[in-house]
């Protein structure tokens, strides 16, 4: 399949380098209002730079919207409007009601799904595998401050992530309640799945950079780490003793055999896949907008 990029930002620059890697993809055409940033991005992955949106939407058979957020349904409405498979970048827009209108436009079989990279990363992937009953989870995710996020909170930028993974991956369609606080640029939030707390944590002013994920149950703690995707588990068998008046508990370690990818190779082929078999792309509009619906809530929490 053909492919298209709409936007040639940091994440639309990815997007079009990747797709110049599948072999899935025949040609990958790039188009932005700034026709110098399309054409570099061009001149570094062989992709086609289009002069308009509607001279991509005619050529490409899928299409990446990569636009600031505040574009993303004006951009998606028109990519939709013009019987093109979207993938749009997270969020899928930026408010609720946005969502809901844009996904009234989807007709039936067109693949049209939300960018949701975590989603694909071989962490996630191992660790919905292995866990069982957890009794506690907890997600750190923190940055130290970048001039290329603007426009957004700490919520919708970085925190979005982990409760796409939560809500969607962990406790699908469980019902829950919500605290938040924080500011723009920190902000944790605890949900509670029944007698499951969940806590989330982002920030923007972070000195270190950290992608966690760290889920306790009754027998063992799995941890994972999203940048080095490495997932470990530590059992706790009943081996306590005291040494130089010291407690000690003995633990096995097991790392689990992990193969690390880059998740935007996997999103991006899986993409294109779903689009070419008419099939959904697993990180559905309407995840996409329940996802949007929980940063809302969590906002709402941090202006309190």
């Amino acid at each position: 399949m053909d492919a298209g990029v709409i936007g040639t930002g940091t994440m639309g620059r990815n997007h079009v380098r990747v797709y110049t890697e599948l072999k899935e993809v025949g040609t990958t055409y790039v188009y932005d209002l700034n026709t110098k940033a399309a054409e570099e991005v061009a001149a570094a992955t062989g992709a086609e730079v289009c002069r308009s949106m509607e001279e991509l939407l005619a050529k490409a058979e899928c299409v990446s919207v990569c636009v600031p957020t505040q574009y993303h349904f004006g951009t998606a409405e028109r990519v939709i409007a013009a019987g093109v498979h979207a993938l749009i970048e997270k969020p899928i827009c930026l408010t609720s009601r946005e969502c809901e209108q844009l996904i009234g436009q989807i007709p039936d079989g067109l693949t049209v799904g939300v960018g949701h990279i975590e989603r694909f990363n071989p962490v996630v992937t191992e660790a919905a595998r292995v866990v069982r009953d957890p009794l506690y989870v907890a997600f750190h995710r923190h940055n130290p401050a970048s001039a290329r996020v603007s426009g957004s909170s700490v919520v919708e930028d970085l925190m979005i992530h982990d409760i796409d993974i939560a809500f969607n991956v962990l406790f699908p369609e469980r019902e829950y309640t919500l605290t938040a606080s924080g500011t723009g640029d920190v902000a944790a939030a605890l949900a509670a799945f029944g007698r499951t707390p969940v806590y989330l944590s982002a920030s923007r002013k972070s000195s270190k950079k950290i992608r966690s994920i760290y889920i306790e149950e009754g027998e063992r703690t799995i941890e994972g780490d999203f940048m080095t995707q490495e997932v470990y588990v530590y059992w706790k068998p009943e081996t306590y003793g005291q040494e130089n008046g010291l407690y000690r508990q003995e633990n096995i370690i097991e790392k689990l055999l992990v193969n690390k990818v880059e998740p935007l190779k996997i999103e991006l082929s899986t993409f294109v896949r779903a689009a070419r078999d008419g099939k959904p792309f697993p990180v559905t509009p309407k995840q996409g907008l329940s996802n949007v619906r929980v940063c809302e809530a969590i906002s709402r929490s941090l202006a309190a």
